[in-house]
């Protein structure tokens, strides 16, 4: 956006900001009801009364949908009643990010975005209640309804997967044989260990409720044998990670946490690991983003994390990240920036020497 904007100029994106919620919820609309697909398999044009009669909606609520599009710039007027997609509404069409991230918005964060105010003030999440009774969201998360459970792990997902691939050839450089999942989740990138390496142990470690999940992914999985399963709350300091791992691997962990809250959960990785262990953390640092739109999305994504998740974590900064790894006394050895085709580095640690 120009920083050189008019008065007019400027008090036309105020705007926008003071209806955002109006405009999101019409471009939602238009893709649930079909209209926006119906528009992109005609790209010469289709008149705003075809569109009613096929889709079965009133001629009234297209209507006002497609002056809603046309003010977002996601479909362009040819004539009076004639409209087309723009580039903008191809991706709200087509675009796996941008339909991963509004079905998040939308199921997860929408009806909590309220209480932003609040979660500032007292530094808890108070949108979480619109979702459920829990102190934070991953204590939450496997009894999350369907659809806001399916749109939260699509989103978390989502934003990993793509950088597995090179992350498995990094982390088994140093062919470990026994590897801690600090935060393992579903199991998924267990599961790519156990893919990529036949010889190597896992050992998740996570909350009892995504343990759960884990395990019955993996016994569906034929990997009981292979993946061990640690109940832990990290937040709790009396409970230790044990000895004995060649890598410990965090992904997209230790940003659920507050900077004070990773200092301690490092320290206790720092006190299970040994000379020789290899410490991973993977995180997609808001600083090292190569494209605009993805600075913007973890940007977004800290809002989540105020109002919903926890209400004191953020997306961090590469250089924020170690400072904090260097005062749980681990030191930073090796930066993988953007691995992969996907928005993470990996920041490869190991117990710091004096």
């Amino acid at each position: 956006m120009k920083k050189d904007m008019s008065i007019l100029e400027a008090k036309y994106e105020a705007q926008k900001i003071a209806f955002a919620p109006l405009f999101f919820q019409a471009m939602l609309a238009l893709k649930k009801l079909g209209i926006l697909k119906l528009i992109a398999q005609n790209n010469r044009g289709i008149t705003v009364g075809q569109i009613a009669e096929t889709t079965g909606i009133r001629l009234y609520g297209v209507q006002v949908l497609l002056e809603a599009a046309a003010s977002a710039n996601v479909v362009e007027y040819l004539d009076e009643q004639t409209v087309r997609l723009t580039k903008v509404g191809y991706i709200l069409h087509i675009d796996r990010m941008t339909e991963v991230n509004m079905d998040f918005v939308n199921d997860v964060c929408y009806d909590g975005a309220k209480f932003l105010t609040e979660s500032i003030r007292t530094g808890k999440p108070e949108g979480l209640k619109t979702l459920g009774p829990w102190k934070t969201i991953y204590e939450g998360l496997a009894h999350l309804p369907g659809q806001v459970k399916k749109s939260w792990f699509d989103f978390d997902h989502f934003y990993s997967d793509d950088a597995f691939p090179a992350a498995l050839d990094i982390v088994f450089r140093e062919n470990p044989a026994v590897l801690f999942d600090i935060g393992g989740n579903t199991g998924k990138w267990a599961f790519a260990c156990c893919r990529y390496n036949p010889d190597v142990r896992v050992e998740i470690f996570d909350l009892p409720g995504q343990l759960a999940v884990a395990q019955k992914n993996t016994e569906s999985l034929g990997l009981r044998h292979r993946i061990g399963f640690n109940a832990i709350d990290l937040l709790d300091e009396s409970q230790q990670i044990p000895a004995g791992a060649d890598a410990i691997w965090m992904s997209q962990f230790l940003d659920c946490f507050s900077e004070p809250e990773i200092i301690s959960i490092l320290k206790n990785v720092r006190r299970a690991a040994s000379d020789k262990t290899c410490v991973y953390i993977l995180e997609p640092f808001i600083d090292n983003q190569t494209f605009e739109a993805a600075n913007y999305c973890l940007t977004g994504t800290s809002l989540y994390f105020t109002i919903m998740a926890n209400g004191n974590s953020k997306m961090y900064a590469t250089g924020a990240m170690t400072r904090l790894v260097e005062a749980s006394g681990l030191q930073v050895k090796e930066v993988f920036p953007l691995i992969g085709d996907s928005y993470h580095t990996i920041l490869k640690c190991a117990i710091a020497q004096p």
